[in-house]
């Protein structure tokens, strides 16, 4: 991962965890592993406690704003514990591939 992208999670992380607290945040996908490109989106896994409309619109409006002040758009995937563990996200192959590769920050 490049110091740049790293840089841009670490802010949205911080006033990300201003807001609302986190039990996860991982980045995956081209960025995380290396091979993006100029036009590649920033991939990040937010593990939160409890999520309704506000929590998500927050969390996109905070996406939309760092990425465009870095000219680069953040797609986030935020998912709650309990879907997780209880529901059929949990035996999704994209949360194992994250959970086990994604790039803690």
């Amino acid at each position: 991962m490049k110091d740049k992208d790293r840089q841009i999670v670490t802010e949205f992380r911080n006033r990300l965890e201003a807001i609302m607290p986190i039990l996860d945040l991982r980045v995956f996908g081209s960025r995380a592993w290396g091979n993006a490109t100029e036009e590649s989106d920033l991939d990040v896994f937010i593990k939160i406690a409890d999520l309704d409309r506000s929590c998500r619109e927050k969390i996109s409006d905070l996406a939309w704003e760092i990425g465009f002040k870095h000219d680069l758009v953040i797609s986030t995937f935020v998912v709650t514990e309990a879907q997780i563990i209880n529901g059929a996200m949990g035996a999704s192959p994209l949360i194992s591939k994250v959970l086990k590769e994604g790039i803690c920050i």
